[in-house]
């Protein structure tokens, strides 16, 4: 028996490995995987730990903490970084030198190991994509067997794998992003009916905006972030539009609506609502400006969730079905609130992502998609929740991500990503034959022959990814 206990950011998703290894080096990695004897299997890579999944999950085995997070190299397009740095100090880094990360994503504690080969979601900029590892020109990694292999865009099948590969294949510990010139970027928000919102759904897309979605199912309300780089603006950028905004975001509304759920239901909806309405008054009337830092869209949060941690789920919808999938959804919402006397005690999210097959098991994969994130401070109620809400998104196509949707089944996956989640599992093993980086997690999402491989729990052996 172990004593010891890795949890996640949140502190719901919890793990018994047999060690823990701060991994500094490239050697400390390669260590742990040809040691297997004194470092057990199923051994996962760990950055921040905000998943809200069980994918970074080992019990009785090992894990891997990334500790390296140096800058390796600057070139005129790119970056190329250690596996364990975190985010928002790369973009703060790159901000000083006037160069920015395609993708500027809200949670900037993720690492860029996680980044490259995990999913991620962010509100794409026209023409561009919304996930961090479409960005990614190449990936350093030691496969099971403790060999090294580098692959970039040379060779693109192989690197569309690896960027969904969640670590199976084995442990990033360099990547080089691409970068581009620092822009000002604009932002306003502006407030919605829901039928105003599905009325001019199209007209929004094509304002050339990038669209991110403050949901809220009880209100029937919609208010739209709308960011667009802004070449012309001058003079000095505004630093307070957004951190009054992640201010808001990342720690007064979930501290409050922890608080709230200690209040009995007739008082606490009705305050939640006029709480919701004057949040979406003061983004309409104050949070706007032509000139910010894309970096400073980015919420630095702690190592570990304190009062105001806030856990999340996560499912993509093709966006010429959105508008009645979003009618929809409400509807679940209030019908969910009736028969079980629960609502979700943090408002829904949603990120306009254009349409990306940088990565074989992308969501946006078939077309531009449109999510729907509901958010909570967590509890019992919000797992049982949780599980019907993913009927609901499976019964109306949704696509989850392996990372970010906690309670998912392995029919839900299988139905979601079909044959791109077959050949993956069929890859993943050909790579990984003997389960060394497969936990029980991905074993069961991915099929009854991949269960089979993480119960043996054998040592790699020595093949190598060709």
């Amino acid at each position: 028996m172990t004593d010891l206990v890795v949890t996640n950011w949140f502190g719901d998703v919890s793990s018994s490995p047999a060690a823990v290894v701060e991994a500094t080096s490239v050697a400390d990695i390669v260590d742990v995987l040809k040691r297997s004897r004194k470092y057990p299997s199923p051994v996962r890579a760990v950055g921040s730990n905000h998943s809200t999944t069980a994918c970074g999950t080992a019990d009785g085995g090992t894990i891997i903490a990334m500790k390296m997070n140096r800058i390796v190299a600057l070139d005129e397009d790119s970056v190329t970084v250690e596996a364990g740095a975190r985010y928002v100090d790369l973009a703060t880094e790159l901000a000083r030198l006037g160069r920015q990360l395609y993708i500027n994503t809200e949670i900037g504690s993720l690492t860029a190991g996680s980044a490259a080969c995990a999913g991620t979601k962010s509100a794409s900029m026209p023409g561009e994509f919304g996930q961090v590892s479409s960005y990614v020109k190449r990936i350093k990694m030691v496969l099971p067997s403790g060999e090294l292999l580098e692959v970039g865009e040379d060779d693109p099948q192989l690197l569309t794998m690896l960027r969904s590969s969640y670590g199976l294949c084995g442990i990033v510990y360099e990547v080089t992003l691409k970068t581009r010139p620092l822009l000002p970027l604009a932002v306003h928000f502006e407030s919605f009916t829901l039928d105003e919102f599905s009325d001019r759904l199209t007209e929004l897309t094509q304002r050339g905006d990038s669209l991110f979605l403050y949901i809220f199912p009880f209100e029937d309300r919609v208010t739209v972030e709308f960011r667009h780089y802004n070449p012309g603006a001058s003079g000095t950028p505004n630093r307070f539009v957004w951190r009054a905004r992640n201010f808001g975001w990342g720690t007064v509304v979930p501290f409050l609506a922890r608080g709230s759920s200690l209040l009995p239901s007739p008082v606490r909806y009705p305050l939640v609502a006029g709480f919701d309405s004057g949040v979406r008054l003061a983004l309409d009337r104050l949070l706007r400006s032509d000139n910010t830092l894309p970096s400073d869209q980015m919420i630095h949060f702690p190592e570990r969730g304190g009062p105001s941690r806030f856990t999340f789920s996560f499912f993509a919808f093709a966006e010429e079905r959105y508008t009645t999938t979003l009618r929809d959804y409400f509807e679940f919402c209030h019908g969910y609130s009736r028969e079980h006397g629960y609502r979700a005690n943090m408002l829904s999210v949603g990120y306009r992502v254009g349409k990306d097959q940088n990565s074989l098991l992308s969501y946006s994969y078939d077309g531009p998609v449109i999510t729907i994130d509901p958010v909570s401070t967590g509890g019992t109620a919000w797992t049982r929740f949780l599980e019907a809400y993913n009927e609901f998104c499976i019964g109306h196509d949704g696509k989850p991500l392996l990372n970010q949707t906690p309670q998912l089944t392995p029919a839900q996956s299988r139905r979601a990503y079909g044959d791109r989640l077959e050949a993956f599992a069929q890859a993943r093993q050909a790579h990984d034959p003997h389960g060394r980086l497969l936990n029980p997690y991905f074993a069961a999402l991915l099929g009854a022959d991949q269960l089979a491989t993480a119960r043996r729990g054998r040592p790699a052996s020595q093949g190598a990814i060709r």
